[in-house]
């Protein structure tokens, strides 16, 4: 295995000429399918993690698969880094492009070419909408069930290489739960299937490998999601705590209690009454914490659900309790908590929107140690956080045009990485790794583990032209970053030690 200080990235020492490798393009795409144009390519200049920001010397738009092999085989033979993009709602800076590679966005492979009433499934391209899966299977009774808060614009091969959730994911699974089978193209050119129709394939799961790998590996260009069955009823609790504590401890409860909720998320008071103006979803605005915990199922089953939480959340100490007494009024509840990063935008210039994982044990005190952290840098952050499986999501604000701000904010958000290490977690439940927390990634990881990650790398893509300089960070970059802190297994952080 080759080392980490050896990263073996052949273009990095090869001169680009954006001029050739447009010359070139033109001679397998359509004019209009190259843009190279300086206000043509600036609105691909970041994903939705704007602190990130690189001029692309070139955007393809390929239509058809056809034209991705022949993409990928040119920029292999021309040795040219490739990054791949969906929409743009990203917020790891996974689709950031490289500033002497092409950037192939995949928006016009937006069919949805089949949906299997039998099998439960839908056959979809990568730049259909997550939502639109949802409203095409609609009539039959059916949904597509990860729900990122960025469904209406997100597309479905961004969720695949992100490995996306969203507000239902505690009950039925991330992206990589809901894929059966996904068409690929590798850097060689070559196109193909991983996974299969059936539950299971023969062979090792390179699909579950392939998702999630933030376009390190291949483009994907068709995809196969499960689809299932609307339930009948849903409902959902607002539950009011008076502290973050006791909306912890109720969390740690509801899942003791042998309930598997559709949903359950946490907001913190900051939070709820930077949303409530927006949206009004009818929130508590005295609460110091709210959960809004789901029910789905038959009406009986929801009825008992319903109950059952109640009581649990009863016993924990909830201040009020209420139930949606409608579809309108749960839609409502939801609607809050899905629009919390644009009511970011409405009380501060900029936001940035972390992404850990913790046990769901250690709530209260990484919320307590984030409240302490606002005092350290100097910046308020407010937390809409999927509670049910630990997946946080602190919105750090701040000013964009005061660069002190800016520096003191992406500290902010490495403390808070940081910390979900050090309580056990990881660095991320759903945004990916891209170029936000690469540095963390020397703190999660060893040196061998890391050398491993390369090696699959390398087995899909040997010249390391598929989204370089991401995910995987070299030695180099450990060794100046200086916060690997490994003995026998277990990671201390001195410096973080206090909380």
């Amino acid at each position: 295995m080759n080392s980490l200080a050896e990263p073996n990235l052949s273009h990095a020492s090869q001169p680009f000429s954006a001029t050739r490798v447009i010359d070139a393009l033109h001679g397998v795409l359509p004019a209009h399918c190259v843009l190279h144009r300086e206000e043509d390519t600036r609105p691909y200049e970041c994903d939705g993690l704007s602190l990130y920001r690189t001029l692309p010397p070139v955007v393809v738009l390929p239509e058809t698969e056809e034209q991705v092999v022949a993409v990928l085989r040119l920029c292999k033979r021309m040795n040219v880094p490739v990054v791949a993009r969906g929409a743009g709602t990203g917020l790891s800076g996974g689709a950031m492009p490289h500033s002497q590679g092409i950037l192939v966005g995949l928006a016009k492979f937006n069919r949805i070419k089949h949906v299997d009433v039998a099998s439960c499934t839908a056959v979809v391209e990568p730049g259909v909408r997550n939502l639109a899966i949802s409203e095409a299977a609609a009539p039959y009774g059916l949904y597509y069930a990860p729900d990122p808060s960025s469904q209406i614009a997100c597309t479905i091969g961004g969720n695949v290489a992100e490995n996306s959730g969203g507000v239902h994911c505690l009950k039925y699974g991330l992206t990589v739960h809901n894929v059966l089978r996904a068409r690929v193209v590798t850097i060689e050119g070559d196109v193909v299937e991983l996974g299969s129709d059936a539950p299971d394939a023969p062979g090792l799961d390179l699909l579950a490998l392939f998702v999630g790998s933030e376009g390190m590996l291949g483009l994907v260009t068709e995809i196969t999601v499960k689809l299932i069955p609307r339930p009948a009823c849903a409902q959902v609790i607002m539950a009011s705590f008076s502290s973050i504590e006791a909306a912890g401890q109720a969390v740690t409860d509801v899942i003791a209690a042998g309930i598997i909720p559709a949903g359950l998320e946490m907001m913190d008071r900051r939070a709820v009454q930077m949303v409530e103006p927006f949206v009004n979803a009818g929130y508590d605005l005295t609460a110091q914490a709210i959960l809004l915990c789901e029910s789905d199922g038959t009406p009986e089953e929801v009825a008992h659900e319903v109950e059952r939480m109640e009581a649990v959340f009863r016993q924990a100490g909830a201040t009020r309790l209420q139930v949606s007494r409608d579809e309108a009024e749960r839609l409502r509840f939801w609607a809050g908590r899905k629009n919390a990063f644009p009511a970011a935008g409405r009380i501060s210039p900029d936001y940035y929107c972390m992404d850990g994982t913790i046990p769901r044990r250690h709530l209260a005190r990484v919320l307590g140690a984030i409240e302490q952290m606002e005092d350290e840098f100097g910046l308020r952050c407010a937390n809409v956080f999927h509670a049910g499986d630990g997946n946080l999501h602190p919105l750090i604000l701040f000013d964009s045009n005061k660069p002190d701000e800016v520096e003191r904010a992406e500290k902010f958000g490495a403390a808070i990485l940081e910390l979900c290490v050090q309580v056990g977690g990881t660095l991320t439940g759903e945004h990916g790794v891209g170029m936000e927390k690469i540095n963390q990634m020397c703190v999660q990881f060893s040196r061998d583990e890391l050398d491993a990650f390369l090696a699959v790398k390398r087995a899909f893509d040997p010249p390391g032209l598929l989204n370089p300089e991401k995910v995987i960070p070299t030695l180099a970059r450990c060794a100046e970053y200086g916060k690997m802190h490994v003995h026998a297994g277990q990671i201390s952080f001195p410096d973080l030690a206090r909380f």
